[in-house]
């Protein structure tokens, strides 16, 4: 029986999504998932690659690209299974992978999501991504990141789930909404699996769920004009729409700190206009209804889980400084 529809936001993705698509009709899982892939109006041949080799895929083809959020919510919804699973065109997964999601999400029933061990595409031996930290700096970033993978063999509560290869818990969405499509791209899963925990949820790391990842094949570089501006303008909205006022004074000396920091190292690398245009606009669109709209509401019956919270913002700040 079908438990889990994989979800795979495609723009352009040409170059990888043959190896992606071929590596899920490898595993021996196959009773477990269905496969969904949501195109957002790619022009490369993606759709007539997916029609002519891979018709078992079931395809919504939209007319332009309406980014990653939209994509996945269409799928989300779309998706009969209690679980879903978003996985980026440009990966490639290993033996085992879907079941030990799955297996990990049936654990217990508050977990929200199970994030992979997503490897270095040309480095199998390193990590890209072994769930998704958060700090009080306002920095999100990648746990273990460049590091050995054996030391991440473990599974670990995380902040959040990294949605390019996570398991989802499809009825808490319901509660929470769904990701936010102010977001577009970047941190939107950062903002989801924080949602989650002012709920009281968790989000958990699951090193039998090993996946390959290119990263930014997309969009490019690590940093180019299109992630940064949009990057720094999510950042501010992240914590205006999830942070209660006293949580945002009380973390304000850290987050003049990481703002700093992070518009040195931009106008270093010749973008510092752009980061502090990203910033401009990511506090406008608090400003605006759909900002207000997407405020999570203060309820003090979640004082627990916010406090639960600080302190993983606290404890990520030495984190980053180890690189755990």
């Amino acid at each position: 029986m079908e438990r889990v529809t994989v979800v795979i936001p495609n723009y352009n993705g040409i170059k990888y999504l043959a190896g992606c698509l071929d590596s899920l009709r490898d595993l021996e899982e196959q009773s477990l998932f269905r496969v969904l892939v949501i195109d957002n109006g790619s022009a490369d041949g993606s759709v007539q690659l997916l029609k002519d080799r891979y018709p078992w895929a079931e395809l919504i083809c939209l007319p332009e690209n309406t980014g990653f959020c939209h994509a996945v919510n269409l799928g989300i919804q779309r998706a009969q299974t209690p679980y879903v699973l978003l996985l980026n065109n440009d990966t490639v997964v290993l033996k085992g992978f879907v079941k030990a999601l799955y297996q990990a999400m049936e654990r217990d029933e508050k977990i929200f999501s199970v994030s992979a061990r997503m490897l270095q595409w040309d480095h199998h031996d390193r990590i890209d991504s072994a769930g998704d930290c958060y700090c009080a700096f306002g920095w999100a970033f990648s746990r273990g990141k460049g590091r050995p993978a054996d030391r991440y063999d473990v599974p670990a509560r995380v902040f959040s789930a990294c949605g390019g290869a996570a398991l989802y818990r499809r009825a808490v969405f319901a509660q929470i909404g769904y990701f936010d499509e102010a977001h577009f791209a970047y941190l939107e899963d950062v903002d989801i699996g924080y949602r989650a925990r002012i709920y009281g949820y968790e989000n958990w790391y699951e090193p039998g769920a090993r996946v390959l990842h290119a990263g930014s094949a997309a969009s490019g570089s690590r940093y180019n004009p299109f992630k940064t501006r949009l990057a720094s303008a999510n950042s501010v909205y992240l914590i205006g729409k999830n942070m209660p006022l006293w949580q945002i004074l009380l973390n304000s000396p850290f987050l003049l700190a990481g703002f700093t920091i992070k518009t040195c190292f931009f106008l270093g690398k010749k973008m510092g206009t752009l980061y502090l245009e990203g910033l401009y606009q990511g506090w406008k669109r608090l400003s605006t209804e759909q900002g207000r709209g997407a405020k999570v509401r203060h309820e003090w019956k979640h004082w627990r889980n916010y406090l639960a919270i600080q302190g993983q913002l606290y404890r990520n700040l030495f984190r980053l400084l180890d690189k755990k």
